[in-house]
């Protein structure tokens, strides 16, 4: 077992102890997936309903979006800013809607390895309990054509570690093997689970397509054709109200409308080739989601609407508030300029009127000085003509 798949070991354990839980509770594989599928979206409600939120939002900013959009089609680098500055505005962040979405894709991919390895992934039994019991069933004479690859003498192919090389569904067979033609050689094993992969008669272990290539008009072939189809025709369903609930316009809908048709597409594609059980979660998957959209239309929706009003009121009323108080005080700095400019036209003007004042004065002490009554020792007037009064 290699980095990553150590990782993803760990990862399944905790979903392997849910599905354990229900099979044991239940005693039916198909049932298990059920619940498992119901105890998942019950734990990602919060998260799906903080998605829904963030889906209303962006309707409401929708119109202010294209705007932008329209307005900076031929500027990429100015759309951005704007689009960066109207978001910081909102308060929003535009993957925080997406990245929930992306939650149910690790828990698909550890069921899937749940399913397809039942003795390592779903019982949680060591690599050495698989290796005795397919030495267990290859000395009994079983067929090893689909548990193990094998030699071209009929033996089996082993690893550069010497050890067996399982099939692509190996350990399910095995299983089945094990189950049905060498009961005692998991008696004494703790933490052994009798496997019951029947469900509604149907075999949850087979893959869809093996049944194709081997068709017979029999449930239990129809039936498990039907998985795969209605795996995608439930996901498309789930995908077309969901685009009617988040409409779209320009390339956004193209590409959504394009999703709507691949995704299920593929979904029927990846439900064929593996195990039964894996379309069953997806069915189920699909009709809780539908459920679970309908109550939240009806019972929330509406209440997360009038928040989510609320909330922008409060958003508008807060930018009103700040846009009053930035002209305040724009205003207030208008006036202090104002006083200050007056001020110093009052100061220049004082101190031309205080330089034009002794520029005067010097003027009038010079022309005193040069005729009449000039002052000259201690204050006393020259007179000119002083001599000839005294004769």
């Amino acid at each position: 077992m290699g980095f990553f798949g150590t990782i993803g070991y760990y990862i399944c354990i905790p979903f392997a102890a849910l599905l354990r839980l229900f099979y044991n509770l239940t005693g039916s594989y198909g049932v298990a997936i059920i619940l498992f599928t119901l105890a998942i979206k019950l734990i990602l409600l919060p998260f799906q309903m903080k998605s829904k939120k963030s889906m209303l939002r962006m309707n409401r900013m929708s119109g202010k979006i294209q705007e932008i959009q329209k307005k900076y089609a031929n500027n990429q680098l100015k759309m951005q800013e704007e689009m960066q500055k109207f978001y910081q505005e909102e308060g929003f962040n535009p993957m925080s809607g997406c990245l929930w979405s992306f939650l149910p894709l690790p828990i698909l991919i550890a069921l899937y390895s749940i399913i397809r390895q039942p003795i390592t992934h779903f019982m949680m039994l060591g690599e050495d309990v698989l290796h005795k019991l397919i030495d267990a069933a290859y000395n009994a004479g079983i067929n090893m054509a689909n548990i193990v690859q094998l030699a071209e003498d009929g033996t089996m192919a082993l690893s550069s570690a010497g050890l067996p090389q399982l099939q692509p569904y190996g350990q399910i067979n095995l299983v089945n093997a094990i189950q049905t033609q060498l009961p005692d050689a998991v008696s004494g094993i703790d933490g052994w689970v009798n496997l019951n992969y029947s469900f509604l008669n149907l075999n949850l272990s087979t893959n869809p397509w093996d049944v194709v290539k081997d068709f017979s008009f029999s449930w239990a072939c129809i039936g498990l054709i039907l998985i795969p189809i209605l795996a995608g025709g439930s996901q498309l369903l789930m995908s077309y109200i969901s685009m009617k609930q988040q409409p779209q316009q320009g390339a956004a809908a193209g590409s959504t409308k394009m999703m709507m048709y691949t995704m299920p597409l593929f979904s029927v594609y990846i439900a064929f080739i593996m195990p039964a059980a894996l379309g069953v979660y997806w069915i189920a998957q699909s009709v809780f989601s539908l459920v679970q959209e309908i109550i939240m239309n009806k019972f929330f929706t509406k209440k997360m609407e009038e928040e989510e009003a609320a909330r922008y009121e409060a958003r508008q009323a807060d930018r009103q508030k700040r846009m009053e108080e930035g002209r305040r005080q724009q205003e207030e700095q208008r006036r202090q300029a104002e006083k200050k400019q007056t001020l110093r036209e009052k100061q220049k003007a004082a101190q031309a009127a205080k330089a034009a004042k002794a520029a005067k004065a010097a003027v009038s002490t010079t022309e005193a000085g040069r005729v009449g009554n000039r002052p000259y020792a201690r204050g006393r007037a020259y007179k000119p003509d002083r001599y000839e009064e005294s004769e």
